[in-house]
């Protein structure tokens, strides 16, 4: 027997240095400077680890499951937004950024090993029952989500349309969990909403960033300049709740206000390729270049009064655009602090239909500001009643440093605050919750109710009444 462990160990062993070996050899090649030899004991260690499961574990497990649980601790150990992408999800989450695929529609992390609501997408079955920034998903039907992969959560949300999911929260504020029961759908995401407010004023509301949405953009300030028959007296640009998604969607919204050539967002990472400078041309965000929606738009869009809301659920590319236009003092940034994501994921394919979303770079404004872990403060501060409920990039465990703060160390996964240990030790007995959320209705964006856009609406009435006086 053990003859027969020393040769599984030696096979195993010999199997992961050579996969490592072919999968580096290029890397290293092209980092000679920081090139390091490959940590031979580590990697021992990690196959005498495999054949010893293989070998003792009560069950038999199949090779390739030990290996893609490896490499899903691997990327999740870096940071909550790496992961692994077997070739489900990797299709999935294709269909996700063209805009159409079935589930709940809500953007998720991982948090205390726990999967963690970052932003419902707005109109899906998960924002219409009430489910919030900063949810922590605990069961989903009769599973705990405690030490499952994100994948797999994922996995079980989406799901054929017209089927129900029982999904178990614990949120903020609540000493116990409640159930909330929400019917699939296909989800069909309509990244881009526009209406002319009243005369003169206009409201652009981008819920995601998605293929199209730098057209459909254009399309809607076309749109809106048509409607009114006259240039605008002021826009507001909506981006609460936006959970981010295109990089190249970004500059195509911040290229539609801001002039021609003007810096978006610039990145910064170890590899060549994760350093770029990204200005307001069409090379950066226009695949056909016979299609140069942003030369079509009225001149007067470059400096009609625009501003811009953010809450606690945008993130990412939703924070290029407001960082951008607050730099460039094109835009009012109003609402509650963002959501501080500030880091730049690339999907990289693998040779065998799988792929992992790694973290490669940090983005800055134009001015040089890092929003990782701090967000965008808004220039007027506009309070919606949940912001002090929710949490932010910088509570995730974790959570890639910010660059500015030299001293700063993430000590995460050490973190003594109370409301860690409470999540740990609450009870998964589910209280009566759900009830009040059965009779929760959100804020519609963009209403009579909604007191953020109406005192966007305020300070666009305000700007025009000074021009004229002056």
């Amino acid at each position: 027997m053990k003859n027969k462990f020393k040769s599984l160990t030696l096979i195993s062993f010999g199997l992961v240095f050579g996969i490592l070996i072919s999968v580096n050899l290029s890397v290293f090649a092209d980092k000679k400077s920081e090139a390091k030899k490959l940590p031979v004991e580590d990697l021992r260690i990690f196959a005498e680890v495999f054949g010893k499961i293989k070998a003792d574990y009560v069950e038999e497990v199949e090779d390739k499951q030990l290996l893609s649980e490896a490499l899903n601790g691997m990327l999740a150990g870096l940071d909550p937004h790496s992961t692994f992408l077997d070739q489900d999800h990797f299709k999935e989450m294709q269909q996700g950024t063209a805009g159409e695929f079935g589930g709940l529609g809500i953007e998720v992390g991982m948090e205390d090993g726990f999967v963690k609501v970052i932003s419902p997408i707005e109109d899906t079955p998960a924002f219409k029952a009430g489910l919030q920034s900063g949810d922590l998903i605990i069961k989903l039907d009769d599973k705990s989500t405690k030490g499952m992969s994100l994948n797999d959560a994922v996995k079980i949300m989406r799901g054929k349309p017209g089927t129900s999911l029982n999904v178990q929260i614990l949120r903020k504020g609540k000493d116990t969990p409640f159930d909330v029961k929400i019917t699939r759908a296909q989800i069909k995401s309509q990244s881009v909403k526009a209406k002319l407010i009243q005369e003169d004023y206009g409201y652009i509301r981008v819920t995601q960033f998605q293929e199209r949405t730098g057209e459909d953009v254009a399309k809607s300030i076309n749109k809106l300049f048509d409607e009114n028959k006259k240039p605008l007296n002021g826009l507001v640009l909506d981006m609460r709740n936006n959970p981010g998604g295109l990089l190249n969607a970004a500059v195509a919204v911040s290229a539609a206000f801001i002039p021609e050539g003007e810096l978006v967002v610039y990145t910064e990472g170890r590899a060549r390729d994760s350093k770029m400078h990204l200005t307001a041309i069409p090379e950066n965000f226009i695949r056909d270049p016979k299609n140069n929606y942003i030369e079509k738009l009225p001149s007067e869009i470059k400096k009609t009064p625009l501003v811009v809301l953010v809450n606690n659920g945008s993130a990412s590319a939703s924070e290029i655009v407001a960082g951008a236009l607050q730099d460039h003092k094109r835009a009012l940034i109003v609402g509650t602090k963002s959501f501080g994501k500030g880091s730049v994921q690339s999907i990289l394919p693998m040779n065998n239909g799988t792929a992992i979303k790694l973290t490669t770079a940090r983005y800055f404004t134009p001015n040089g500001r890092s929003i990782q872990a701090k967000g965008i403060d808004p220039d007027i501060v506009v309070e919606d009643g949940f912001s002090g409920l929710m949490s932010r990039e910088a509570d995730l465990s974790h959570h890639l440093s910010n660059p500015e703060d030299k001293d700063s160390k993430d000590e995460s996964t050490n973190s003594e605050e109370p409301q860690n240990d409470e999540k740990q030790k609450t009870s998964t007995k589910a209280d009566d919750g759900g009830e009040a959320l059965k009779s929760f209705k959100p804020v519609e964006f963009g209403t009579a109710e909604d007191k953020q856009f109406q005192e966007a609406l305020n300070i666009l009435k305000g700007i025009d009444i000074y021009k004229k006086i002056n």
